[in-house]
C-alpha cells in the first residue's frame, strides 16, 4: 500500500480507491475461467457507470447486464446501456410503466418472475400499451437436507412440478414471452468455503459438494422442460463469483453473471478458488490514539447488508497487525483500531476492505483510480451521478 500512499497524498479522506491493476487482472481471470461462456455484469457490484463500460470493453463475451432495480434499469437505459436482465421481480407498476417506452423502441429488457402474480402485472401493463414483455424465469436451486434448507429464500420454483404448473398457464398470459431462464446456485457461489467459525468449513463442504449433484440435474431437466415449450429460448443465465468454476461447467448454462469477482471484496477471500486480487478500498484518517496499542479513525462504519456476523465488517489491511474492537467495531463516525504494532500515529492513513463489492459505492461519489503509485482518473459512483436505488 506505499504506493497507494503516494498515489493518494494529496486526498481529503475518507476516501474509496481501486487499483486499476488488480482490476484489469480481474478481468483477465473471469476471461480465462469463463472459457467460451458469455458473461453478463452484475451492475449492483460495480455500481459505477464508468467501471461498468471498462470491464464490459474488456470482457470479448460480454453479452449484457444485470440490473437490480426498475429506476437502474431506466437510469442505464438512458446512458446507452442495453441488454438489461433485471434480476430481482418488479412489482411496482408506476416503475414498470417508465420502462415500456424504451422496449416499444427495441431495446432488451428482460423481467425476472417466478410466480402468476409477478407476470400477470407484466401482462397487463403490455397489454395497456400494447407491447410485448419478455421475461425470464427464475428457478430455486437451492437445497433442502430436510433437517437444513441450504441456500437462499428466493424463486417459489422449488422443483420441477413447479416448474411444469408455471410453463402450461403462459399461453394466458399473450403480452409475455419467456426468453430466459436464471437458475442461481446461491449456496455454491454465495457462501465462504471458510466461514467465521472455523469449525463448520468441513460442514460447508460437504454440503456445497451434495448441493452440487442435485442442482446440476435439476437445472438441467428444469431446461429440458421449459424448451419443450419455449424452443427459441434465448438463453440460461447461471452463476456468481463464488461460482465460476463450477458453472462455467454445465453444459445447460448460456451465460455466467459476474460482479464482485472485479472488485474482489474482502467476503471473497474466503473462498478457496478465488484467483483474484483486492481491487476496492477505502481509506481513512486516524484521529485519536487512545492508548499506545489503540488507534482511532473518523468514520468507516461501512457495514455490508445480509445476516449480522463478523464478515460484514470491513477489514483493515494496511498497516498490517490491525483489527476491530470487538464491542464497538466499525462505527458511522470513529472507528478504534487495535494496533498490535503500536506503529500508528495521529493523522497516518488506515485502508480497508470492504466485505461486499458495489455497497461501499453508496458511501463515495468518487472512486479514486491508480495505477502503481501514479493517480490516473477519478470515477463517478452512482452517487456521484446523483442516483440511489433501493
Amino acid at each position: 500500500m506505499n504506493d497507494a500512499i503516494k498515489a493518494y497524498a494529496n486526498l481529503k479522506r475518507p476516501f474509496a480507491c481501486i487499483d486499476m491493476e488488480a482490476l484489469d487482472w480481474n478481468i483477465s481471470m473471469v476471461n480465462r475461467l469463463t472459457g467460451d461462456k458469455k458473461i453478463r455484469v452484475a451492475t449492483k457490484s460495480v455500481r459505477s457507470v464508468d467501471l461498468l463500460r471498462y470491464i464490459a470493453e474488456r470482457l470479448p463475451n460480454h453479452c449484457g447486464w444485470m440490473t437490480y432495480d426498475c429506476e437502474e434499469t431506466q437510469f442505464l437505459l438512458e446512458r446507452g446501456f442495453n441488454d438489461l436482465l433485471i434480476g430481482y421481480p418488479q412489482m411496482e407498476k408506476e416503475a414498470i410503466v417508465l420502462l415500456i417506452p424504451y422496449i416499444a423502441n427495441g431495446s432488451k429488457v428482460v423481467f425476472m418472475v417466478d410466480s402468476l402474480e409477478q407476470i400477470s402485472l407484466l401482462n397487463r401493463i403490455g397489454e395497456g400499451f400494447d407491447v410485448n414483455i419478455e421475461i425470464c424465469m427464475d428457478i430455486n436451486l437451492s437445497t433442502d437436507f430436510k433437517l437444513l434448507y441450504f441456500g437462499t429464500q428466493r424463486s417459489s420454483l422449488k422443483n420441477i412440478k413447479d416448474v411444469r404448473e408455471l410453463i402450461v398457464k403462459l399461453n394466458d398470459y399473450p403480452f409475455t414471452e419467456l426468453v430466459g431462464v436464471m437458475g442461481y446456485e446461491a449456496q455454491i457461489a454465495g457462501v465462504p468455503d471458510t466461514p467465521v467459525a472455523k469449525w463448520q468449513k468441513p460442514l460447508v463442504r460437504f454440503l456445497k459438494h451434495n448441493s452440487q449433484k442435485k442442482l446440476g440435474t435439476y437445472r438441467k431437466d428444469a431446461v429440458r422442460e421449459i424448451l419443450e415449450v419455449c424452443p427459441a429460448l434465448r438463453f440460461v443465465n447461471g452463476g456468481g463469483s463464488g461460482s465460476i468454476c463450477f458453472t462455467s461447467r454445465a453444459v445447460e448454462v448460456t451465460e455466467l453473471t459476474i460482479g464482485s469477482a472485479f472488485y474482489f471484496p474482502a467476503l471473497f477471500s474466503r473462498y478457496d478458488q478465488a484467483p483474484f486480487e483486492p481491487a476496492m478500498s477505502f481509506a481513512l484518517r486516524v484521529t485519536r490514539k487512545p492508548g499506545d496499542d489503540i488507534a482511532v479513525c473518523h468514520g468507516g462504519g461501512y457495514v455490508s447488508s445480509g445476516a449480522i456476523s463478523a464478515d460484514k465488517s470491513p477489514i483493515p489491511v494496511w498497516p498490517k497487525n490491525l483489527s476491530l474492537l470487538k464491542n464497538e467495531g466499525a462505527g458511522e463516525v470513529q472507528t478504534p483500531l487495535l494496533d498490535k504494532d503500536r506503529t500508528l500515529k495521529i493523522g497516518d492513513t488506515v485502508f480497508f476492505r470492504h466485505a461486499k463489492a458495489g455497497e461501499l459505492c453508496e458511501q463515495f461519489n468518487e472512486i479514486h483510480a491508480r495505477r502503481g503509485n501514479r493517480y490516473v482518473k477519478t470515477f463517478k459512483t452512482y452517487r456521484g451521478d446523483g442516483a440511489c436505488f433501493l
